[in-house]
């Protein structure tokens, strides 16, 4: 009896034995289950890509209005331009909405004339600075107009710069007393700028 006893009490520790064994295993493989997300491979990691969204912003955005001017089928933009990054960046072109012709045009002195003429190498922003689109200065020409820019009226445009990446805006028509230009018979791609005595609608 004595001996039945003793192999009864072996095998009840050996399933004891047995089952604590198994539960520290189940334990061990849910541990090393549990961990394995937070060990994932660099390869699987997600990467962000930057935008070229925001790096230039425009101000202060208006259009001329054309009843009254002496070429209405011409129009221009003008704002502040202003650079967020540390590079220089250039407008290299442009589009509008109310047709289909656009140049980024400059003021320069010929033969005692000013003239507007298109601007070779596009119109550049400093490094953290900014470039002023204005009457007498740099601006978007707006040619091969159909209908007339009234003023309130709002006309889309686009800069691309010359990194690939575009700058939208919409500029609202403003009566404009001077900068009445005309293209010169003579010379297509340039053209004569009545300076006058202006006043700007820019609020």
């Amino acid at each position: 009896m004595m001996n039945s006893r003793s192999t009864t009490h072996r095998a009840a520790r050996w399933i004891l034995a047995a089952g604590a064994a198994s539960l520290l295993l189940v334990a061990g493989c849910a541990a090393t289950s549990s961990g394995s997300p937070s060990t994932s491979s660099p390869s699987m990691s997600s990467t962000s890509s930057s935008t070229a969204a925001g790096e230039v912003t425009i101000a202060d955005t208006w259009v001329r209005a054309t009843p009254g001017t002496d070429d209405p089928s011409m129009s221009a933009a003008f704002g502040v331009l202003t650079n967020h990054t540390d590079r220089q960046l250039t407008v290299v072109s442009a589009t509008n909405s109310a047709s289909d012709r656009t140049e980024l045009h400059e003021m320069a002195m010929v033969d005692g004339a000013m003239v507007m003429r298109p601007i070779s190498g596009g119109i550049t922003i400093p490094a953290g600075g900014r470039t002023t689109l204005e009457p007498g200065g740099l601006h978007v020409m707006l040619l091969n107009l159909t209908t007339p820019i009234e003023p309130g009226d709002e006309v889309d445009l686009t800069l691309t710069l010359d990194d690939g990446s575009t700058v939208p805006f919409t500029a609202v028509a403003k009566e404009f007393a001077g900068a009445n230009e005309s293209y010169s018979p003579t010379s297509p791609m340039d053209s004569q700028m009545d300076m006058g005595s202006a006043t700007s609608g820019h609020g």
